[in-house]
């Protein structure tokens, strides 16, 4: 699964494409220069029950820690991956 990331400064999102369809995405805003906001996390069902859901959210938290940012999740579903994954709070 090849993760690609869209971001123009006021929004962003990470994205799962296959066969130029979205099938799994996780949508983000910037609060400031230094917090971005995780507001969903969406899995098609081609790929539901595959793991693309969590390897979106560790690939926010490989980009928060990039970029120096921290991660306010409201969706409740990345909240919980970081919340479960003690390697993953650093950027909380």
């Amino acid at each position: 699964m090849e993760i690609q990331q869209k971001d123009d400064g006021k929004t962003g999102m990470f994205f799962i494409e296959q066969d130029n369809e979205i099938v799994a995405k996780l949508v983000y805003s910037w609060r400031g220069k230094d917090r971005i906001v995780i507001e969903h996390t969406e899995v098609n069902d081609v790929l539901k029950g595959k793991g693309a859901g969590k390897e979106l959210v560790a690939k926010s938290v490989e980009f928060a820690r990039e970029k120096g940012v921290k991660i306010i999740p409201l969706c409740t579903f990345a909240e919980s991956v970081i919340n479960k994954t003690k390697q993953f709070q650093d950027v909380l």
